[in-house]
């Protein structure tokens, strides 16, 4: 679809055209249902999400005046959601450690993924970061796939940027322990 006809199907949405709005949603669900998903453990739950964003989408349509990408527009309300929905599960869930050092240094370069992260399946990740806490799995996930700053992960969060740093690299820490646990012969799958 090019960007004239998306801005043509945005306005008859906005007018509340029911055809128009299915259309949009089938559009744009499975890419957002793969970013709630990075959130939430539950692929019921994330559908959930999804569809509760949609609705906001639908109704701040009007608002939103083609300046940016429309694509980046709706995966900002779709992470929100998720982070909400998140938030709601689990109160008390980011780890509130100031600072986390590990061999007297921080243990992760902040735009580095360390390679044997990297050099893995997509899916072993998504799986390997399904089974991180949700404080843990929201702060990489801001982090590493959002492209978020700690301080703006701070931010949307309400938790200090010691506190993301922290989490970010329990985050990392534990990746490494469940990808080797787990996927250790992954060389001999393929």
């Amino acid at each position: 679809m090019n960007n004239d006809e998306l801005k043509e199907l945005i306005k008859r949405c906005a007018e509340q055209e029911r055809s128009a709005q299915e259309q949009l949603f089938k559009l744009f669900y499975g890419k957002m249902m793969g970013v709630c998903m990075r959130y939430t453990k539950d692929r019921d739950r994330a559908q959930e999400v999804v569809q509760e964003s949609f609705i906001k989408i639908f109704d701040k349509l009007a608002d939103f005046d083609f300046k940016g990408s429309f694509e980046g527009w709706v995966r900002r309300i779709m992470v929100n959601a998720s982070i909400d929905a998140v938030r709601k599960r689990n109160r008390e869930a980011f780890s509130t450690d100031e600072e986390y050092i590990f061999n007297g240094r921080s243990s992760f370069q902040e735009h580095d993924l360390d390679d044997d992260i990297t050099k893995i399946k997509a899916e072993y990740a998504m799986e390997a970061i399904q089974e991180l806490s949700p404080a843990y799995r929201t702060v990489f996930n801001l982090f590493v796939i959002e492209n978020y700053s700690h301080q703006e992960i701070a931010d949307i969060l309400n938790i200090s940027e010691g506190t993301s740093k922290s989490n970010l690299a329990k985050a990392k820490q534990n990746l490494r322990k469940i990808l080797s646990e787990k996927f250790v012969n992954l060389d001999h799958e393929r």
